[in-house]
């Protein structure tokens, strides 16, 4: 049998192991759940910023169709050469430019003239005649590629990818070149053209969804950590209550052991002690009863039988603790029971003052058990409740049923029992008498386990004790 103490750290460890993976779970998923929203913001970003490259792109080719068909061709066949300078011409590209991207997401629109460097157009009047910005997307531009490049004021919160504030626009570079009226085909590169499409909006509404999904993801993972919190908790429950029952029972064991142990010291000693005690009563006995005695010794002959009795009901006791009985089961009345010992008992009850109330009535309580160690045991703990009162009291009997078992709650009103000595209360020979072998109740306990049932007590200084007794009726 391995001890208790041995076992209990093993338990500890695993349960201590169920705690980490319980939090260790928890972390990790909400660690995860982060890179997983910044996947999928970061797939949303893409495809956003795609999207508009290329609706950009679409934009920037229908200008450039619309600019050269309806305003440098008029304008070359009107006035020989392009002067945005003047009012009439700019005026006319302004309209050519504006038509075109309107209903379009398109916040500014400049027009760069490559031979120059500056600014030929643009739909902020103030920019026009600016020297160009010639950024790696103008000079692809200039050599016939388009280009696009987000430029981004915003600032990322604590370096989790999430960009906070500021704005994002998108810089699209697309060169501006002759197209063959006829077919179709683009020539000459003529200039840059320049669109700067404002996308705050759209990324606010993804950063709103990455914290959407973040927010998800850590409530779901909460609720996995509950569920596993829960789990947690009763596999503790379960865990501790598996424990105490193990500790029980090889309490119990150990107790067998001793008490067997203890019970074969006890029946030798009462066995030699039992014949000669009855000689020595026998002969007071007959000392006592000789013709020719004084009174004197007539009261030593009665004090020798007298203390003689009680000795051997002591060792009686002994006897029957070291080997006890097996109960002798037949059908029998537990009320009736009940009510002869209150019977028995009623005098003493009267000369202490004692009141006893019960529900035992005269229902029939069968149930199949011995008759006469049933009626020892009620008695000792009878006797015991009286004994605990000494200026009078209550005792209250009630009987309960409940699975198969009858419930008898006996409670007094005596001077209870400290819990230093109710750890201790069924352990033969302990008393706080001045008198008695201390083996009542353990004999009580005895009798009720044998007939399958089970014994508690409780108990307050002061405030009495409460002793169940769990019979069932058929052992």
């Amino acid at each position: 049998m391995v001890p208790a103490s041995q076992k209990a750290p093993s338990e500890g460890k695993q349960f201590r192991l169920v705690k980490f993976f319980a939090w260790a779970s928890f972390i990790v998923l909400v660690i995860f759940s982060f890179p997983f929203s910044m996947v999928i913001s970061q797939q949303a970003k893409e495809i956003l910023l795609r999207s508009y490259e290329n609706y950009a792109l679409l934009v920037g080719q229908n200008l450039n169709h619309q600019v050269f068909q309806n305003f440098v061709i008029p304008v070359y066949r009107r006035y020989g050469q392009i002067r945005l300078r003047e009012e009439e011409q700019y005026e006319l590209m302004d309209r050519v430019v504006r038509n075109t991207i309107h209903g379009f997401n398109v916040d500014l629109v400049n027009i760069y003239d490559i031979g120059k460097g500056v600014i030929a157009y643009s739909t902020d009047r103030g920019l026009i005649g600016k020297e160009c910005n010639k950024t790696a997307g103008y000079l692809k531009a200039v050599k016939g590629e388009s280009s696009s490049r987000l430029i981004s004021s915003s600032f990322e919160l604590w370096g989790l990818g999430l960009e906070m504030g500021g704005t994002r626009k998108l810089r699209t570079y697309i060169p501006f070149q002759d197209v063959d009226p006829f077919t179709g085909d683009k020539g000459h590169i003529g200039g840059v053209f320049e669109l700067i499409q404002d996308l705050t909006p759209q990324y606010e509404s993804i950063v709103r969804f990455q914290f959407l999904v973040i927010g998800l993801s850590i409530l779901i993972m909460g609720l996995i950590f509950v569920v596993l919190l829960l789990i947690v908790h009763k596999a503790e429950t379960v865990i501790e209550q598996r424990a105490r029952e193990r500790r029980e029972l090889e309490a119990q064991l150990h107790q067998a052991e001793r008490l067997a142990a203890l019970g074969e010291m006890v029946a030798g000693v009462s066995h030699e002690i039992k014949n000669p005690l009855g000689i020595i009563r026998s002969t007071a006995e007959l000392l006592g009863s000789m013709p020719n005695t004084d009174e004197t010794q007539k009261k030593l002959s009665e004090v020798i039988t007298e203390e003689s009795t009680r000795l051997n009901q002591i060792v009686t006791e002994f006897l029957d603790f070291a080997r006890p009985q097996e109960p002798n089961l037949h059908p029998c009345n537990l009320g009736e029971i009940l009510r002869k010992n209150l019977s028995f008992l009623e005098p003493e009850l009267e000369k202490r003052g004692i009141t006893v109330s019960h529900n035992i009535g005269e229902q029939p309580l069968e149930l199949s058990a011995d008759h006469d160690q049933l009626y020892r045991a009620f008695q000792n703990l009878l006797i015991n409740a009286i004994q605990a009162m000494d200026d009078g009291g209550r005792i209250d009997i009630h009987v309960g049923e409940g699975n198969g078992n009858y419930l008898v709650a006996i409670r007094d009103s005596g001077c209870g029992i400290s819990p230093e000595n109710l750890r201790k209360i069924f352990n033969p020979f302990f008393t706080t008498k001045e008198r008695g072998s201390g083996l009542g109740l353990s004999i009580v306990k005895k009798i009720v386990e044998g007939h399958n049932g089970r014994i508690s007590i409780e108990s307050r200084v002061n405030q009495g004790t409460r002793i169940l007794v769990r019979l069932p009726r058929n052992p």
